[in-house]
């Protein structure tokens, strides 16, 4: 294995087609973008340590620390510095909508908070360019001395899916047994019937299937007088037996490399449950069989989550080692918003292998946590190692960073500054923006100044965090933040938050032992 496996160090999440194809400036900060590779300095304080995850955040201090409401942890000499690769996913939040609305808790290793915020619109500047636009700003929480920092990162929209590069695009697509169930098979058929329409003439497919083998039913084909022939290879799959996602894999990798086309996206796309039971069954035994490939073509995997037992960890695996992003799907109106409404930032990237790093500043700053991210933390000295993979990102789309973080007593001044590095796509430049935050734009209280979308975000990001059994400083009671939920989707008339509030609603009844209700109508993530 190469270098860049050191990125990730811990595994899970998933997307795609929002990931297929895939795929802010407000409070006090500050932008600069440059094309070339900077020294090795931040733009922040030296040094800044990013923790390790879990509830409260450690101690920023040096040896043995010992938060004011929590044990006494060891801690090292704290660099203030918070390093992650970029992440666009949010299968863990659409998971999460499908388990509560069948009247279950989402398990605690399938919730990832980073996926519960960027779940939601934010309302980020865009930039001019092909960069990112940096926003950073926050609010006090209801812990004393903490507060929230919130990291945007946004580009710049899609104008037209006539300007896009052509796409050549293999689908692998599960067919064994446990693809039978309502939900899967039929609904992998029903989205890829619906991206069969919305592709361009000059765009290309393939189609591979797989149970116990892998079998190509399609080679490499561009749409153009083609449609009716892929429409009849999607009817034609039936489920069948076991579970080899290797074969799969393996098989749509090579189809892709037989159909390559220069100046194209080429991409590998999963629709499975990731339920592997035949053949390799673990993340990197399987990317490691298509190493080459992946890494002399530059193609990509994505994955589409679908049913209700679903192989989070596998997928989550899979495409973050294959340079890609999951989506969760559970039903027609998210595969349509998927594959339909969100297909421009899905086909074309804005940035490949991003990755953010924050420093924190250590006169104004006690203690920091990165809330979510802890599979794709990045160590600090590689943040500018362009040989260390980073996310990849499409148009229009924005990533959120979450902190809690706790000022001294009486700071004022400087709090942060936050860059993010990317390459472009075509040139493989090297690019930097960063924004930056001082204490005065996150004094004001969550609840009653702060804006309705960084609401949310705190909103979803509690909530996730309370899933996953972390104790967050100035996390309100689940019934709290439901109420909080219902009072945002009516004063932002969005109805994504209004099926956030109904699942936080369906996860306190369920934690209380309440009266059971039917489960909530599914519909198109935030």
């Amino acid at each position: 294995m190469d270098r860049r496996a050191r990125t990730y160090r811990g595994g899970l999440a998933l997307l795609l087609v929002g990931g297929i194809l895939m795929t802010g400036c407000s409070g006090s900060g500050t932008t600069s973008d440059s094309g070339f590779d900077r020294g090795a300095g931040s733009g922040g304080p030296a040094g800044g340590r990013q923790p390790s995850g879990g509830s409260a955040a450690p101690q920023q201090e040096d040896g043995a620390s010992r938060a004011e409401d929590g044990p006494a942890r060891e801690s090292a000499a704290p660099d203030y510095l918070s390093t992650f690769a970029l992440d666009v996913d949010t299968a863990s939040y659409g998971y999460a909508r499908r388990t509560l609305g069948d009247g279950q808790l989402p398990a605690a290793d399938t919730v990832r908070p980073e996926e519960f915020v960027n779940s939601f619109r934010q309302g980020y500047e865009r930039p001019k360019g092909n960069g990112f636009a940096v926003s950073v700003d926050g609010a006090r929480s209801d812990a004393a001395d903490w507060s929230l920092v919130r990291v945007g990162l946004a580009t710049k929209a899609a104008s037209n899916t006539a300007e896009r590069p052509p796409a050549a695009l293999t689908f692998v697509v599960d067919i064994s047994g446990s693809m039978a169930e309502p939900g899967r098979l039929d609904l992998a058929k029903t989205s890829l019937g619906i991206l069969a329409d919305e592709l361009r003439d000059d765009d290309s497919v393939s189609l591979v299937t797989f149970s116990e083998e892998a079998e190509t039913r399609l080679p490499m084909t561009r749409l153009q007088g083609n449609r009716a022939k892929l429409r009849d290879a999607i009817e034609e799959m039936e489920p069948a037996d076991s579970t080899n996602v290797a074969a799969g894999v393996e098989r749509g990798y090579g189809e892709a490399v037989e159909g390559h086309r220069k100046g194209a996206t080429n991409r590998v796309v999963l629709l499975s449950d990731a339920l592997a039971n035949t053949g390799e069954t673990g993340a990197d035994a399987i990317l490691e069989r298509v190493g080459d490939a992946r890494k002399e073509y530059g193609i990509t995997l994505f994955g589409v989550g679908v049913g209700s037992d679903y192989g989070d960890e596998l997928m989550e695996r899979l495409t973050n080692k294959g340079d890609g992003n999951t989506t969760y799907i559970a039903d027609e109106t998210q595969a349509r918003k998927v594959f339909v409404d969100q297909l421009p930032a899905h086909v074309e990237l804005r940035a490949r292998d991003a990755k953010a790093q924050v420093a924190f500043d250590r006169r104004t700053v006690q203690q920091f946590e990165l809330i979510g991210y802890e599979n794709r933390k990045v160590a600090d000295e590689d943040f500018r190692d362009d040989g260390v993979d980073g996310g990849e990102v499409g148009p229009g789309h924005t990533v959120t960073a979450l902190y809690a973080v706790r000022l001294r007593k009486g700071a004022s001044g400087h709090v942060a500054t936050a860059t993010v590095r990317w390459l472009d796509p075509k040139t493989r430049k090297a690019h930097e923006e960063t924004g930056s935050v001082e204490t005065g734009a996150v004094g004001g209280k969550l609840w009653d100044g702060a804006g309705a979308r960084l609401q949310v975000t705190a909103v979803a990001a509690y909530f996730a965090d309370t899933l996953r059994g972390g104790d967050l400083p100035g996390t309100p009671a689940l019934g709290e933040l439901a109420t909080r939920a219902r009072k945002l989707a009516s004063s932002t008339e969005d109805s994504a938050v209004e099926r956030l509030a109904t699942m936080i609603e369906q996860a306190d009844r369920i934690r209380s032992g309440g009266d059971d209700e039917p489960p909530g109508d599914e519909g198109e993530l935030g």
